[in-house]
Order: C-alpha cells, then sequence, then structure tokens
C-alpha cells in the first residue's frame, strides 16, 4: 500500500493527486456558487446601475439642452423687449418734437392774431381821434367864420384868434 500511496504522490515536495482533486472540485463548487449567488445578482445590480447612470446621462442632456433653448428665447425676448422699449422712447421723443413744434407754431399764430387785432385797434382809434379832429376843426372853422362875418378883422386879431382857439382846442383835447 506504501506503494500506491507512493504513485499518487507527484513531484517535488508531496502533492498528491486525491488532495488536488478534491481541492479542485470544491473550487469548481464553489465557483459555481458564486456564479450563481453572488456573481450573477452582482452583474444584474452593475447591469441596472450602468443603466440608471446612463438615463441620468441622458437627462442631464435634455435639461441642458432646454436649458440652452430657454436661455436663447430669453435673449431673444429680452432683445425684442428693447427693441419695444427704443421704438417707444423714439416715439415719445418725435410726439415731444412735435407738441413743441406745434405749441412754437400756435404761440406764433396767437402772437400774430393778438398784432392785427392790436394794430386794428390802433387804426381804430386814430380813425376816431382823427374824425374828432376833423368834428372840431369844423366846428372851429364854423366859429371862426361867425366870428369873422360879425366882424372884420385886422391881420393881427385874426393871428390872435387863431392861436386863441388853437390853445382852445388843445385844452379840450387834454380834458378828454
Amino acid at each position: 500500500m506504501h506503494a500506491y500511496i507512493d504513485y499518487m504522490v507527484l513531484g517535488v515536495g508531496g502533492l498528491r493527486v486525491p488532495d488536488m482533486a478534491v481541492q479542485l472540485f470544491f473550487f469548481l463548487l464553489l465557483l459555481a456558487l458564486l456564479k450563481k449567488y453572488a456573481w450573477g445578482p452582482l452583474m444584474n445590480m452593475m447591469q441596472q446601475r450602468e443603466e440608471h447612470v446612463a438615463n441620468e446621462i441622458d437627462m442631464a442632456e435634455k435639461s441642458r439642452a432646454d436649458a440652452e433653448k430657454a436661455a436663447k428665447e430669453a435673449a431673444e425676448q429680452l432683445k425684442l423687449t428693447k427693441q419695444e422699449a427704443q421704438k417707444i422712447i423714439e416715439d415719445a421723443r418725435n410726439l415731444g418734437v412735435q407738441q413743441e413744434k406745434d405749441i412754437v407754431e400756435s404761440a406764433r399764430r396767437e402772437a400774430e392774431r393778438m398784432k392785427l387785432a392790436a394794430q386794428e385797434e390802433i387804426q381804430n382809434e386814430k380813425e376816431k381821434a382823427l374824425q374828432a379832429l376833423q368834428d372840431q376843426v369844423a366846428s372851429l372853422s364854423v366859429l371862426i367864420a361867425s366870428k369873422v362875418i360879425e366882424k372884420e378883422i385886422s391881420e393881427q386879431d385874426q393871428e390872435k384868434l387863431i392861436h386863441d382857439y388853437m390853445k382852445e382846442v388843445g385844452e379840450e383835447r387834454l380834458a378828454k
């Protein structure tokens, strides 16, 4: 039997084939059990984690794209708002300039109307004064003529009479 045991020993160091076969069997059994109970669930969990990470990356990309789109829309809206504000300011400025021109034109027309009215009033007063002066001259002429008819006067008396009447006319004019 000793020979049989010696036959089973391989090489140097005393390795035995049955021990190696048993160890190989248990190693393969351990690998099968690890594959079924550890490696399989671990690989499933890794697959799920990989899918989860891929989904998160896709969602992040979609969110980034949405954010870029929203930023572009906001920038476009801001641009339009600025353009509208600029147009409103320009319209207000133009309206202000137009109103200024209208006010100046209206004031010029009113001043012209007032000037014409004042000139017309001055003309009317001038005509009234001339009419009053003509009336006084006519009455003085009649008065002088009646005095001349009453008496014949000398040249000196005539000058004195004219001077007195002129003085009288000046006093009447001042009184009015």
